[in-house]
């Protein structure tokens, strides 16, 4: 044997070469109880969220009880209905010295308003001041709204008066430089034998003698109005107040959330917004179609709130939330799926669910047929939030909003 073979056999063996995939049976082991422990910790975990979940479905109540509705896809928001910013050209006034003012009217160039603490409130001169309350006590949150009031349409009568309704209390006649208050027709009235819960808007006629108004339920106040839309309740009114017999009729029963009224330059039919439905309904007063209903415009791209009359012969018509094409409308998509409303009412409240509605502002002007002629956009509610009428007044529009602590004005000579 050569010295060279000799060292080649005295060579040690070299050592094993130890992979990943080459583990010993112990950290295998540690390795599987491991994961075991992680699998039944996570399993403990969801069972532990969804069985309270699966048994708040089961046990708990809703507070709604809805039914299928059936809408058409809603318009394409194209042409006439193209999105723009035009809203958000309008100024915000007296900011954080009112909340909620939905509702606007004039006397020269004096404005009224009321507002989500209770208040009939007149601004002049750049200055707030309250001319009348209705309720009493605390007026902080929607809880203390059927004690204190929420006063909601508001209208110049012949005589330099206002007519208001608050959606608790009833419908009122003030004299704006007096301050007198006179209740016209309490909430708690009967009407037809059903109560009036949801007292919301209201147009005269330019004699004085007719006052026609909306009650949105009777069963819903105006702080559920939520669970109002969801559970597409169908008994809403739109009555007929005479002030000089003080009697009462009932013109159109079976309303899904009766909204916004107005009477027509001829004073021939009244208009009537049927909010969960997405449309405007046409109701004759007098005339040879006297009694008889129709539709105005239906399939909206939105749900309505106030209706009021524009110069040039129409109609504002404000969104209370829209339902965007090209887009997800959530009110359509739930409306034939009532069995989702009653597990998220049974979860959530209704703060919590107002949080997911769109702020997204629409005014539309429609024509004195119901066409739309033109649509005004805050696609992201930055200037006008949540505005549920638009008043005009002197080259200006002034919009309301149930929410928001201003005032907007636009002008529509910018338009």
């Amino acid at each position: 044997m050569s010295e060279a073979a000799g060292l080649r056999q005295r060579r040690p063996p070299r050592p094993p070469v130890v992979t990943d995939d080459s583990q010993t049976p112990e950290a295998q082991d540690g390795s599987s109880f491991s994961g075991r422990v992680f699998r039944v910790t996570f399993l403990m975990l969801a069972v532990s969220f969804t069985v309270p979940l699966l048994g708040a479905m089961m046990l708990l109540d809703s507070p709604i009880d809805p039914q299928p509705l059936s809408f058409k896809e809603p318009p394409l928001l194209h042409g006439v209905l193209q999105p723009n910013t035009k809203l958000r050209q309008a100024e915000r006034l007296f900011e954080n010295q009112l909340v909620g003012p939905e509702s606007i009217t004039n006397i020269g160039d004096v404005i009224f308003t009321g507002t989500a603490d209770g208040r009939v409130i007149k601004i002049e001169n750049g200055e707030v001041d309250t001319i009348a309350r209705f309720g009493s006590g605390p007026c902080k949150t929607r809880d203390d709204e059927p004690t204190c009031g929420r006063p909601l349409g508001i209208r110049v009568g012949p005589n330099g008066t206002l007519f208001v309704v608050d959606a608790y209390k009833g419908l009122f006649e003030v004299n704006p430089w007096t301050r007198e208050v006179k209740l016209l027709l309490s909430s708690d009235t009967p009407i037809e034998g059903r109560k009036m819960a949801f007292v919301n808007d209201l147009t005269i006629t330019r004699d004085g003698r007719k006052i026609y108004f909306t009650d949105s339920s009777s069963k819903w106040q105006r702080r559920d109005f939520l669970l109002l839309v969801m559970e597409g309740t169908d008994d809403g009114r739109l009555l007929e107040y005479d002030t000089e017999t003080k009697e009462v009729k009932v013109l159109l029963d079976q309303l899904r959330f009766a909204n916004g009224v107005q009477l027509s330059p001829d004073e021939d039919f009244v208009l009537v917004a049927e909010t969960t439905m997405a449309r405007i309904r046409r109701v004759y007063v007098s005339g040879l179609m006297k009694g008889g209903v129709d539709l105005f415009v239906e399939n909206l791209p939105g749900f309505p709130d106030n209706i009021r009359p524009s110069s040039s012969g129409g109609y504002w018509v404000c969104m209370s939330s829209i339902r965007p094409n090209p887009g997800f409308s959530m009110l359509d998509f739930l409306s034939e799926r009532p069995y989702i409303k009653r597990m998220i009412f049974k979860l959530f409240s209704q703060e919590t669910v107002m949080k997911f509605v769109p702020r997204y502002s629409l005014a539309l002007e429609l024509s004195s047929s119901g066409t739309i002629q033109r649509s005004l956009h805050d696609p992201d509610g930055q200037v006008a939030t949540y505005i549920s009428e638009a008043h005009e007044h002197d080259g200006y529009l002034y919009l309301g909003s149930f929410r928001s602590p201003f005032l907007c004005r636009l002008s529509l000579q910018s338009l």
